[in-house]
């Protein structure tokens, strides 16, 4: 019982999307065949990585999550994990993560996946989610790192394509936070937690959703203007794109509960399939 709420306190949802798209950063590193080994390694510790900033978050919001309906049941919460255990859990995970990459990938990814848990765990937990209505912007900088990190922990330099891919993270996730704060509005309203509906009012943040969209379709289309990957990739961009403009369109004309959290499910969805298109492409063109 208690593995399993440790296990819960990493957000094992969240860390599968992190992971994916870190490994697909990897992939598209390599012109070649595949280092497994170093797929490995670099794959454990981001995962390590992304593991512990999420434990962190869980201890520095919970009076928040006290408070939400969304949140009161998780394990600091209900009490079933001290907040001490889950901080040294933390800082087992968060070393573990640095000194693997540093001994078996390569220092630029050791320091980089280090300045993700510290922009996430600290400046975005415990400074930006409390402080202003566009935390979820500038904490998605930590949000967007894993494809740089994959990419980097193959080629050990920072390069265009996998900052192109950091940006798509980078635009994607404040549609995907505004679309959930939209729908449990009342939720954050009664935590007091400055996100963009509860200071700046549900209209105007649909209408963010929306102009965040066309930012993102806009940004999906740069791996194949720049030469990074090909039709098939372009296809499904512009294809799956579309619909995410059309259903934030949608959502700012109706204002509805459903199509927000329809949105916000959908986008977790579409980052995914995205990703998948630049491995499929990419593998494609390479074989045939």
């Amino acid at each position: 019982m208690i593995v399993k709420e440790f296990v819960a306190l990493t957000k094992p949802r969240v860390n599968f999307l992190i992971m994916f798209t870190a490994i697909v950063g990897m992939l598209l590193a390599h012109s070649s065949s595949l280092n497994y080994e170093l797929i490995f390694f670099a794959s454990l510790g981001i995962g390590l990585a992304a593991s512990a900033a999420a434990i962190i978050n869980h201890v520095v919001d919970q009076k928040v999550d006290a408070i939400m309906d969304r949140t009161k049941s998780r394990p600091l919460v209900n009490g079933t994990i001290k907040p001490i255990h889950a901080i040294y859990f933390s800082l087992f995970l968060s070393c573990s993560s640095i000194l693997m990459l540093y001994m078996f990938v390569n220092t630029l990814t050791a320091l980089l996946t280090l300045l993700s848990i510290i922009i996430y765990s600290f400046i975005y937990s415990v400074y930006l989610k409390n402080l202003t209505s566009q935390n979820i912007v500038i904490g998605g900088i930590a949000g967007a790192m894993p494809p740089l990190l994959g990419w980097t922990s193959i080629t050990n330099q920072v390069e265009p394509f996998p900052l192109i891919l950091f940006l798509i993270i980078f635009l994607w996730t404040p549609p995907h936070f505004w679309a959930l704060a939209v729908y449990k509005y009342e939720d954050y309203k009664k935590a007091a937690i400055p996100m963009l509906p509860v200071t700046h009012g549900r209209d105007f943040t649909r209408l963010h959703i929306f102009l965040y969209s066309i930012l993102l379709f806009c940004i999906t289309l740069f791996p194949y203007l720049l030469g990074f990957s090909g039709l098939i990739y372009l296809m499904g961009a512009i294809i799956f794109g579309l619909k995410f403009m059309i259903d934030a369109y949608i959502l700012k004309l109706t204002k509805s509960n459903k199509r927000a959290i329809g949105l916000f499910k959908y986008s977790i969805t579409y980052l995914a399939i995205i990703f998948a298109l630049l491995l499929i492409d990419h593998y494609w063109y390479i074989n045939f």
